[in-house]
């Protein structure tokens, strides 16, 4: 069965070097991608992805009152939030809804990270 992936993020630069680093990982997954917390919560409820990565300082719903729609919605899909704010209340809250908290920038180490949580939850 392929992975289907949905990326966050309101910047297309930071969508394009995500889905390009994961892409040279996993070219057999399938990406889809949202500008906005808002945009993601509608892509969920019409057809859930398998995993999603979330960027939290989003214009409308930011990335943690996303994630928390996305998990009521569809329990069983995989969101790493990741994001440039690495105060330890975001990795709390990120660990309170059950999310993978990776840090940016977007690295070769970022995406490990990332991957590594994709890949080893059923």
């Amino acid at each position: 069965m392929t992975t289907r992936l949905l990326i966050v993020d309101d910047s297309r630069v930071s969508r394009l070097m995500i889905r390009a680093r994961l892409e040279a990982l996993h070219p057999e997954w399938v990406y889809t991608e949202a500008v906005s917390g808002d945009q993601a919560v509608e892509m969920v409820r019409a057809d859930p992805p398998d995993c999603v990565t979330m960027d939290m300082n989003m214009p409308g719903l930011s990335g943690f009152e996303a994630a928390e729609q996305i998990v009521a919605i569809a329990p069983a899909v995989r969101v790493v939030m990741l994001t440039a704010n690495i105060q330890e209340s975001s990795r709390a809250r990120a660990d309170a809804i059950g999310l993978k908290f990776v840090a940016k920038p977007i690295t070769d180490a970022s995406i490990r990270q990332v991957v590594a949580f994709l890949t080893e939850h059923p």
